[in-house]
């Protein structure tokens, strides 16, 4: 039992009850602030009430004192559950704080902007639907005007994903040390999730790399949705060629390679299945749809063009976001 507490206590209670002034109600507001700081157990808040009042009042009524004895054992039980509460509310802190962490953790790997590519434009724009995202892209300079290109979506959320991603970019890293083609990057990456991601996480990944002295971009995909590809002197859209298993199910792999020549104005167009898997009026986002939206915005430099995109498909969706949604338009520009 605190003593000084109990005599602050006391004595704030019998000036009130002698002379009932704000200053002394004020008083008490402070001393229960105090008492909140300290953690006092409810219980031992009213035994201090009821001690001082027998001081004051000798003579109360034994109704009056039995009735005490039955308000400690509520407040008993009541002190219990409030510092049940009280913990839980305190671990919800701090895990909110790893989470928090997990978050800044997650930003710092992602590229801040696409690395330039001579006569190529590319855009990217990664949104999670909750705190932390289960998306991921990377870039990777291969040198002599190649570049690395990836998106991934690693199926589940929260840390797990964000360890995940950062696993990910650990073993894209040391790809600039060895330039691999795309079927071999896959290879490498299925065999490191097989071993190291738990079995009921997977990941899907589109890898390619744009050759920007002939315009070549070389990929393979592991499960992941399929890209498009616009031909700027027809207009029309047509969907990536994709075969390959999603990352971390199985040994040994092996996933095809496509090869596409750009010229001109022409655009390949990388998302993740959150897109298409955006709701609009109940239904899921038709892909006829999605062409039309990002036709609209091809004019536009490739940064604003896919800002833009992903806007229209938050109006669409009612400002709904129900997945993470990341896209990418590559435009080959001279």
């Amino acid at each position: 039992m605190n003593i000084d507490l109990q005599k602050q206590y006391e004595r704030l209670l019998t000036a009130y009850i002698q002379d009932t002034r704000e200053d002394h109600l004020y008083g008490a507001q402070q001393l229960s602030k105090w008492i909140l700081q300290q953690r006092v157990p409810p219980e031992e808040v009213v035994n201090f009430h009821i001690s001082t009042l027998k001081k004051l009042l000798p003579n109360l009524p034994n109704e009056v004192k039995v009735s005490f004895d039955f308000l400690i054992e509520v407040m008993i039980g009541y002190g219990v559950a409030y510092q049940d509460r009280t913990n839980l509310v305190n671990r919800q802190r701090e895990l909110e704080d790893e989470i928090e962490v997990a978050v800044r953790m997650q930003q710092t790997l992602l590229p801040k902007c696409p690395p330039p590519l001579k006569g190529v434009d590319i855009g990217v724009l990664s949104v999670a639907a909750n705190r932390m995202s289960g998306d991921y892209y990377n870039f990777v300079d291969h040198g002599k005007g190649s570049l690395g290109i990836a998106i991934s979506d690693i199926i589940g959320k929260g840390i797990p994903a964000a360890l995940c991603m950062s696993m990910i970019k650990y073993s894209m890293d040391r790809l600039d040390d060895q330039p691999l083609s795309p079927s071999e990057v896959l290879r490498g990456l299925n065999t490191v999730v097989e071993r190291n991601v738990d079995s009921s996480m997977f990941i899907t990944m589109v890898y390619g790399v744009y050759d920007s002295l002939n315009h070549h971009f070389r990929y393979a995909t592991a499960g992941h949705e399929p890209g498009l590809l616009f031909r700027a002197s027809e207009d029309e859209f047509s969907d990536l060629e994709t075969q390959g298993l999603v990352l971390g199910v199985e040994k040994d792999v092996d996933y095809p390679e496509y090869t596409i020549e750009l010229f001109p104005g022409d655009a390949i167009i990388l998302f993740s299945d959150g897109v298409t898997e955006c709701k609009v009026d109940g239904k899921f986002l038709q892909r006829d749809q999605l062409k039309q939206i990002i036709r609209e915005h091809l004019e536009l430099p490739a940064q604003q063009a896919v800002e833009g995109v992903y806007q229209r498909l938050f109006e669409m969706a009612k400002y709904q976001l129900k997945d993470d949604q990341t896209i990418m338009i590559i435009k080959r520009v001279e």
